[in-house]
């Protein structure tokens, strides 16, 4: 995700130093601001000479704003997140064997276990599958070091987002190369491709998030009322705070409308591929179904990679390089965010319960697919049903913070004990064949439970990030808030592969150790406290800004 700042002696004109402190505007004796930047108390004429060098401040228009929401149409995760992963475990499925004979001897069945030999050992498919997924979010993690700062300098952001979303999309075309349970090891380097870009792709895309609504005409007529001295600060961080959660809860319930037509065109195809009338057919549909899926990302991409505002960023700081910035810029985050609590609280919660969430996403979907048998279509309807109570879901917990002014933590309470009920769900399978992800009728209910109850995570989560951070830097937390996020997200299914094999091969038992942690990490959150986080942050700007001034 797009970086801001290196450190305070690089203080400039970049795009996540909008003026959206307060506080800092508030202690300007120009009462009207035409430019973007951090406002600091210099001298009148220090002051004029560098306005001259601001450039001046974008708005955020009708038709960005809706190629925003219509690139996540596109990169709903239909191909390297749902069919992507399914085609992999199915390839593997069709491969392995029954541990019960002598290796290759007996094909797996329902009802058995599913092994094959992978790094070293032999393995259950599905602890395969998590230990492959731990592998990719390790890889992603890296890289995001690498390249995550990548897009604060010059215009980069929008050129890497392009580059992931076109090897993403490329990616679900060659699919179509892999139809064959003899080539499921291929299958193992697109599946990571496909996670890694995919991921790459929505981090670069939602690190326009921040810039884009605090640019939107309504956010920035609210901030010249508080000049104006007709409204308050703390009236404006509402009003921006319920901007936030707007658009992005608006992004996920268009994407979520659009994905119900995708979907609904897919079943077409499976019906016209007869994937239900043979195992072969079946497989050619999943192959079918990602090239499909990345074929509508591509469309959907395109308004949004040309009407996007390129917004100014940095210029490298002197002695460093595009192959150390990253790093450095990391470390600085991480040395920044100790001098916030609040922040660093709220770090520690979203690197927990993001394990939790991602992981436990992973488990289920493992075990949903062995139960439905690797059947497009049942997988296909299971995903319409998904996909409609989500956008209900979203949209629903935005119109009741709407209506009652419910603020981002609390509604962030109440969707994670949802989640830790999940947990408890799959919990009660790890004895019993009665309960816990073991039927049909259970995924159908996990999912209508996932889409209304645990999808606004991927919403509140994310505001939630805006809410703890200095505006001014912004886009710096955001980067280590999706570099701590992919750290976390290698560590559970890594975990949760070794407690699978360690236990037997019981699929459900990873779920004890998701709860444990759930439940931990929800300390974290109760303990952060947003008020205070917002004096934390408009202490930490004035402090930069007086460090700037003094150079």
């Amino acid at each position: 995700m797009a970086m801001s700042t290196l450190n305070s002696e690089q203080l400039g004109t970049s795009e996540s130093e909008h003026p959206d402190s307060l506080q800092a505007e508030l202690r300007t004796n120009d009462s009207e601001i035409n430019f973007s930047g951090p406002v600091v108390n210099k001298p009148q004429a220090a002051a004029e000479s560098e306005s001259k060098d601001m450039v001046p401040v974008l708005s955020t228009s009708r038709k960005e704003l809706w190629a925003f929401y219509l690139y996540y149409v596109g990169n709903n995760g239909l191909s390297g997140f749902n069919f992507g992963p399914s085609q992999f475990q199915n390839l593997l499925y069709l491969a392995g064997y029954d541990p019960v004979y002598p290796p290759y001897s007996a094909p797996c069945g329902s009802g058995t276990d599913c092994v094959l030999p992978y790094l070293g050992r032999i393995r259950d498919i599905n602890s395969i599958v998590l230990l492959t997924n731990g592998i990719s979010f390790a890889i992603q993690a890296v890289l995001l070091l690498a390249i995550g700062a990548w897009a604060d300098y010059g215009q980069w952001r929008p050129n890497i987002a392009i580059i992931f979303t076109l090897v993403a999309v490329a990616v679900s075309f060659a699919w179509l190369g892999v139809e064959d349970p003899s080539k499921w090891q291929a299958g193992v380097v697109l599946y990571i491709l496909g996670l890694i870009t995919y991921q790459g792709a929505l981090t670069f895309w939602t690190a326009a998030f921040p810039g884009l609504t605090r640019d939107l005409p309504e956010v920035q007529e609210s901030a010249k009322d508080v000049q104006k001295g007709t409204k308050s600060a703390d009236e404006h961080a509402a009003f921006e705070s319920l901007s936030r959660n707007k658009v992005s809860n608006i992004s996920f319930t268009v994407s979520s409308v659009g994905e119900v037509f995708i979907l609904i065109i897919m079943v077409g195809i499976i019906e016209g591929m007869k994937a239900g009338d043979s195992t072969e057919n079946n497989t050619k549909a999943f192959s079918a179904l990602i090239a499909f899926s990345g074929a509508v990302w591509l469309a959907c991409a395109l308004p949004w990679f040309i009407l996007e505002k390129r917004r100014p960023g940095l210029v490298l700081p002197p002695g460093s390089s595009l192959l150390t910035i990253g790093f450095r810029q990391t470390y600085v985050a991480i040395k920044e965010c100790m001098r916030l609590k609040q922040t660093f609280l709220y770090l520690i919660f979203y690197f927990l319960m993001g394990d939790v969430l991602n992981t436990t996403v992973t488990v289920v979907s493992t075990l949903q697919n062995s139960i439905v048998t690797y059947s497009t279509l049942e997988l296909t309807l299971l995903l319409i049903v998904g996909i409609v109570t989500q956008g209900m879901g979203i949209y629903g917990f935005w119109l009741v913070q709407q209506k009652y002014k419910i603020s981002t933590k609390k509604m962030l309470c109440f969707n994670v004990f949802w989640i830790l009920i999940l947990t408890v769900w799959g919990l009660i399978g790890v004895h019993t064949n009665k309960f816990g992800f073991k039927h049909v009728w259970e995924i159908w209910l996990y999912q209508v439970y996932y889409g209304l109850m645990v999808c606004p995570w991927y919403a509140y989560s994310q505001t939630m990030i805006s809410e703890v951070s200095p505006l001014p830097r912004m886009f710096l937390f955001f980067a280590l808030f999706s570099v701590v996020g992919k750290t976390s997200a290698f560590i559970g299914p890594l975990v949760s592969s070794a407690i699978i094999t360690a236990s037997g091969n019981n699929n459900n038992m990873p779920f004890a150790f998701l709860f444990g942690l759930g439940m931990f990490s929800t300390i974290f959150l109760w303990m952060v406290d947003v008020k205070k986080s917002r004096e934390e942050c408009e202490e930490f700007v004035m402090v930069e800004a007086q460090n700037a001034s003094r150079e």
